[in-house]
């Protein structure tokens, strides 16, 4: 792997005494990395005290420069690797394992990862876990309860998106088209369970998940603007924010019985508003 040759001298200096493994994950253990990726390295801790947030560093490899013109001498070069790290601790690993919203996003990637120390084998069983891994009745009622409440949090941009159309804002739009796509997306990722190799394969695994031909995809298509739509070569901003509040309706069809008591109410005025504006519009 085309690694910094300063990590183990970095891993050296990251140790403290609650340190337990170290570990490589995201493209450069599935050995797919470019040359702009991120090298996400895992700081596994014994203790739920020595949390920290992720921090983000740069380690180079210092080159000779060639000739330049003649005899000149071009400067030294440093290329620099983007170097990510994160601390995790024994209740955060819990929760890949127990919480539905995070065991779709990380499970695949600690099958994927590579031990870079791990003295006692702490990496190795977290491994062996995530490859024994079964997505359960508890996990899939807590998905939908969770979906539920994303879709009853996005309310407030379909609102926006109808308000955006009707006057022409762009900033309302904006607004609106974030959740109508991202967040609509995750919605059904959590409904269906569905697991990422990587945060860049989402759109894909989910689209695949749903069956590539059925509306909904064609819609978050569309609401990404990945889509061409009306006959045009591009999908303008009007048309995403439009797809993304029919893709609202669409994602509400598909969950309506999964959705919890307490939100359906709130989620099918929402799309009985959609498609009364959007009627009206057209």
């Amino acid at each position: 792997m085309d690694l910094p040759a300063e990590l183990p001298s970095c891993l050296e200096d990251w140790k403290t005494a609650e340190t337990v493994a170290f570990a490589l994950l995201g493209s450069y253990a599935r050995g797919d990395a470019g040359p702009h990726s991120d090298v996400d390295i895992a700081r596994f801790v014994n203790d739920d005290q020595h949390d920290e947030e992720a921090r983000t560093l740069l380690v180079g490899d210092k080159e000779e420069g060639g000739v330049r013109g003649g005899n000149a001498r071009a400067p030294s070069c440093v290329r620099s690797w983007l170097v990510v790290r994160s601390t995790v601790t024994p209740g955060q690993v819990e929760k890949w394992f127990t919480e539905p919203e995070q065991a779709i996003n990380i499970i695949v990637g600690l099958r994927d990862g590579r031990a870079l120390w791990d003295p006692k084998g702490v990496f190795s069983d977290i491994q062996q876990r995530a490859r024994e891994f079964k997505w359960t009745k508890s996990h899939q009622e807590k998905a939908d309860q969770l979906a539920g409440k994303e879709l009853v949090g996005w309310i407030e941009e379909a609102h926006k998106g109808l308000e955006g159309l009707r006057r022409n804002d762009v900033g309302r739009l904006l607004n609106a088209r974030f959740g109508l796509s991202w967040g609509l997306a995750w919605v059904m990722r959590l409904h269906l369970g569905v697991f990422t190799t990587s945060d860049n394969t989402f759109f894909e695994d989910v689209i695949r998940a749903v069956g590539s031909e059925r509306r909904w995809a064609q819609l978050l298509r569309q609401a990404f603007g990945t889509a061409s739509g009306g006959g045009e070569d591009f999908v303008s901003l009007r048309e995403e924010v439009e797809s993304g509040l029919l893709l609202y309706c669409e994602t509400f069809e598909l969950l309506r019985e999964a959705l919890p008591q307490d939100d359906f109410p709130l989620v099918e005025a929402t799309v009985q508003r959609i498609c009364s504006e959007l009627e009206r519009e057209a």
